[in-house]
């Protein structure tokens, strides 16, 4: 049995709350300023602390790089605005993802951004690069001193193309390195900053990547109060390690057939990443919204496209049905009869099923899916199992069960699931190739 135990637990990050206090009447009378003047300043005030970011998409991005880097700066308290720069908001990312943007790229035009970080994937960094709105406002972001990222493709295709590497050492997704060399110094580092500007290198680092972009912005203590929820693993590049107890072989017929439901609330860094990693292993994987519509609002704002209703999605059967987490995802899962009693029938037919971060407490253990198996969960719920006895490992497969940790966990679970679908040795290449782990 391989083990990766964590020594100490880590709670939730408080909640970031804006309130705005009352003034008193005598405030109004002595200043002689009209309440709704007021209003209005103090709101303008309010809302110019929040450190204002672009994240620009466009068909063909690297969902997991997009989604990863808005949901850590959001938990930072950032102010995000993730703009399409396709002639509509909804764009198709890599992997059959879809993701609707707040805004199209004109809208934001004119707006001064605090951070620009470009996500990668191929061919959304080469629409990045000749999107000619985009370029200007990174070129007038460079001009004026002010932080700018990329990541995976990006910086050599979009960054280095425009011009805004020269002189600066960076990095990339290894395939474009050549590329890159010509417009900046080349480093093979998994996140490099030089100066206001951060690049990376693909979806393994993106974590990493969105935590550096917090400590440029807000510094080190906002950076580590972000870091701490996420249970990211400090041994970044290393092989990934689980626990595994009453192992048993997961079996399926041509392709695995996976479920994926989401739901306003899920978290979308768990959701994206395991529909990114399993899709690039060549499983098929149906994302199901348990919502009465197909967009749903993830937990930290991003609107994700689910590609069926559940009940469309329940006509059929699976090899493997697992849930990310996210507290109102969670609950909203726990409380669909549906998604429920189609678990409790992929347990009964000892069946693959599995869940990340809130929902094995909040889905799982509730409905009696937990019984007589190990299990882990976010840190601030392993009080809610009936059995934390392996709750410290990351990752945890007890038979046809499989339980892990939280965001920072999600790349582990996805590939300890494709290990169980298709072997170690592809898992290995996968997390190589999406420089999860080390080359």
């Amino acid at each position: 049995m391989a083990a990766l135990r964590l020594r100490h637990l880590t709670p939730f990050a408080p909640f970031i709350s804006i309130t705005k206090r009352p003034l008193h009447s005598s405030h109004l009378h002595t200043h002689s300023i009209s309440h709704s003047k007021i209003k209005r300043f103090s709101y303008t005030v309010m809302a110019s602390s929040a450190k204002k970011v672009l994240v620009p998409v466009a068909n063909g991005t690297e969902p997991l790089e997009a989604v990863i880097t808005i949901d850590v700066l959001r938990r930072a308290g950032a102010d995000v605005t993730v703009a399409s720069v396709e002639k509509q908001l909804c764009v198709d990312a890599c992997h059959g993802v879809k993701i609707v943007g707040d805004a199209l790229i004109s809208d934001c035009a004119d707006t001064a951004y605090d951070l620009i970080s470009l996500p990668g994937g191929m061919p959304g960094a080469a629409t990045l690069r000749d999107c000619k709105t985009l370029e200007s406002m990174v070129k007038k972001q460079a001009a004026d001193g002010r932080p700018y990222a990329a990541i995976c493709a990006a910086p050599a295709v979009a960054l280095g193309s425009w011009g805004l590497l020269k002189g600066l050492k960076a990095t990339c997704y290894p395939s474009f390195m050549e590329q890159l060399s010509s417009s900046a110094t080349a480093v093979e580092s998994r996140v490099q900053k030089d100066g206001k500007v951060v690049t990376s290198r693909g979806p393994g680092t993106a974590m990493e990547y969105s935590v550096t972009l917090v400590e440029l912005l807000y510094g080190k203590e906002k950076a580590d109060e972000v870091s701490g929820p996420l249970v990211m693993r400090s041994n970044h590049g290393d092989e990934y390690t689980f626990a595994e107890l009453k192992p048993i072989k997961w079996t399926f017929g041509d392709s695995p057939q996976i479920l994926v439901p989401i739901a306003n609330g899920t978290e979308e860094m768990e959701a994206v990443i395991m529909i990114d990693v399993l899709r690039r292993a060549k499983a098929e994987v149906v994302v199901a919204s348990v919502e009465d519509k197909l967009e749903i609002l993830a937990s930290r704002k991003v609107k994700l496209v689910a590609d069926v209703l559940l009940d469309e999605a329940l006509k059929r059967s699976y090899d493997l049905i697992v849930l990310p987490g996210g507290l109102g995802g969670a609950q909203a899962f726990a409380k669909s009869e549906k998604l429920v009693f189609s678990l409790k029938k992929q347990r009964e037919a000892n069946k693959p099923y599995g869940a990340i971060c809130a929902s094995p407490a909040l889905v799982f253990e509730p409905h009696g899916l937990l019984k007589g198996k190990k299990a882990t969960a976010f840190p601030a719920m392993c009080n809610k199992l009936s059995d934390p006895s392996e709750a410290e490992n990351r990752v945890v497969v007890d038979g046809n069960l499989i339980t892990s940790r939280g965001p920072g966990t999600a790349m582990e679970f996805s590939l300890v699931i494709t290990e169980k679908l298709f072997g170690r040795n592809k898992a290995l290449d996968l997390a190589k190739t999406m420089l999860f782990v080390q080359q």
